[in-house]
């Protein structure tokens, strides 16, 4: 794939990153820009030249606000377009060691965080059920859930390029 191909998945789901303009709105309304790396219009420039940004650390620092695509001034769906790019990568098998673990914990729990005697411990001086209000604590619900979870083919995903 090239990145030509990352562009032409973008304009397959509708969103169309050619139409920027690289006039910066969306870096200067991002709140994780401020604390982080990203830069969303460097970002974006990346998307339409190179598949190269399947690699970039910053594309997993969006925390989808929406601020970016609301202001932006020719309407593209940025925010879209980058949860488009990171599933292009994480379907190459392309994703942050901490991402996966995340995975990999909401597979077994149906949800992220592990349920292990630490834990179990820290709810239960809290006064805390042993157990939190998810899947976990149904056993049928987490069936289902893993089930859904296989059929949508996640762990294999999670275990490309380990």
């Amino acid at each position: 794939m090239n990145g030509n191909d990352v562009q032409s998945q973008l304009k397959e789901a509708g969103i169309d990153i050619l139409k920027c303009m690289q006039c910066g709105m969306c870096t200067g309304s991002c709140p994780s820009g401020r604390h982080t790396s990203l830069n969303v219009r460097k970002l974006v420039k990346r998307a339409i030249r190179s598949r190269d940004v399947l690699e970039d650390n910053e594309l997993w620092m969006c925390t989808t606000c929406y601020n970016c695509q609301e202001r932006c001034p020719r309407r593209i769906d940025i925010v879209d377009a980058i949860l488009k790019i990171r599933s292009i990568a994480a379907h190459e098998g392309i994703m942050l060691p901490e991402h996966r673990q995340v995975i990999k914990l909401f597979l077994q729990y149906g949800h992220a965080v592990p349920i292990d005697e630490v834990n179990i411990k820290k709810r239960e001086e809290l006064g805390l059920e042993m157990l939190p209000e998810t899947v976990h604590k149904y056993s049928d619900a987490l069936d289902e859930l893993k089930t859904l979870l296989e059929v949508c083919k996640l762990a294999e995903i999670t275990d490309q390029h380990t």
